[in-house]
């Protein structure tokens, strides 16, 4: 078998050229027959306390199970430091490949070293890894699209194009600055709603629309339930008309500080508020009409689209990408792969039934 990092080197070179883009869980061995066969793989997850990285940790073990792999599962609970030791450890137990989920996208340049010294690969997942040329590949949806789908719905539920002129207020939220994501996230929104903000249809009456100032540390929904408190403190009788939010978890917290101050009543209807991951609690709330809408990626094929990039490392094989060049993490640009994500609002929901997402009873 060939040296998989030289490999890998290589792979990523011939991209460039071709391209214009703490819990443990043993998966049993499945007999896939392949040269890899029972291999074990680490996978790093961030936290427990969304369900939508439950969701994404049982279906990678689940996924390689089902490939032939065993699986060693971790979760970090939110804590960098933490994810470094569960990873570092990982690498000492010799597994085969990790699959990485971060924390704080800059704080594993030390520990993926001794990945790469050990010759393991790297898959990021879902979160790009920064700073480092020792990761090697990066499985994601496609997240300015994501943004671009809140800011879409936003503007055509206002009416921003059907000539209604405002203006009309909104506040904006971020990810948490150590995310990478955060920032394709509001690139891709900004690039719809600005020109809409230039020509003072909307406007942000906290004034605070710079990246920096909005973003919400660790997704978390109590720190944006203070933040939404505190800028609805000096509203006085103005009317918000929509909400930005790039997560259910802050779109929960949102509308929990709107709900505190007198929202969510005939004469004071909710704005527009987005979301992402069409978590069961708030596609719940999308039904009965409190978030107006959220982003669908179905985390089961992102799984499987990371165990077959490591399937095919393990095996020589050279995984298929869709962007080899855009995505650069500060040392090197890393090969990705890409998944197209869903809208989803009270009149389209049912697609979480029929992808077997939900059933009819979990969302009652």
């Amino acid at each position: 078998m060939l040296d998989r990092r030289a490999l890998l080197a290589g792979v990523a070179s011939l991209a460039l050229t071709l391209s214009a883009c703490g819990l443990e869980s043993d998966a049993s061995e499945a007999g896939s027959g392949s040269d890899a066969e029972g291999a074990t793989v680490g996978v790093a997850m961030p936290t427990r306390a969304s369900d939508r990285w439950l969701t994404d940790g049982k279906s990678v073990v689940s996924n390689l199970k089902t490939k032939g792999y065993k699986a060693k599962l971790v979760y970090g609970d939110d804590d960098p430091k933490a994810q470094v030791a569960q990873i570092e450890k990982l690498i000492e137990q010799g597994v085969s490949a990790l699959i990485i989920a971060a924390i704080d996208n800059r704080s594993l340049n030390g520990v993926l070293k001794k990945a790469a010294d050990a010759k393991i690969p790297v898959i990021a997942y879902d979160r790009l890894i920064l700073g480092t040329k020792n990761v090697d590949y990066y499985v994601s949806f496609d997240n300015e699209m994501v943004g671009r789908m809140q800011a879409h719905y936003i503007i055509e539920k206002l009416g921003l194009e059907d000539g209604k002129k405002g203006p009309f207020t909104i506040e904006l939220f971020a990810g948490s600055p150590d995310d990478n994501n955060t920032k394709y996230f509001f690139a891709g929104s900004m690039a719809l709603l600005q020109p809409f903000l230039d020509d003072k249809q909307l406007v942000v009456p906290s004034g605070q629309t710079e990246l920096d100032k909005i973003t919400t540390l660790r997704w978390d929904g109590p720190t944006a339930e203070k933040r939404m408190s505190g800028i609805l403190a000096k509203y006085g009788t103005q009317q918000l008309d929509a909400v930005l939010s790039p997560y259910d978890g802050i779109s929960r917290g949102v509308l929990a500080a709107l709900h505190s101050n007198g929202y969510g009543t005939a004469g004071r209807p909710l704005p527009v508020v987005t979301g992402q991951d069409a978590e069961l609690e708030s596609v719940k709330s999308i039904i009965a009409g409190q978030q107006a809408q959220t982003v669908y990626k179905d985390v089961r094929r992102l799984a499987d689209a990371a165990v077959t990039v490591v399937d095919d490392i393990l095996n020589d094989r050279i995984p298929w990408v869709d962007n080899s060049v855009g995505y650069k993490n500060g040392v090197k640009a890393v090969p990705a792969v890409l998944l197209q994500p869903t809208s989803v609002d009270k009149t389209n929901y049912d697609v979480l039934i029929k992808d077997d997402y939900f059933t009819e009873d979990e969302l009652k």
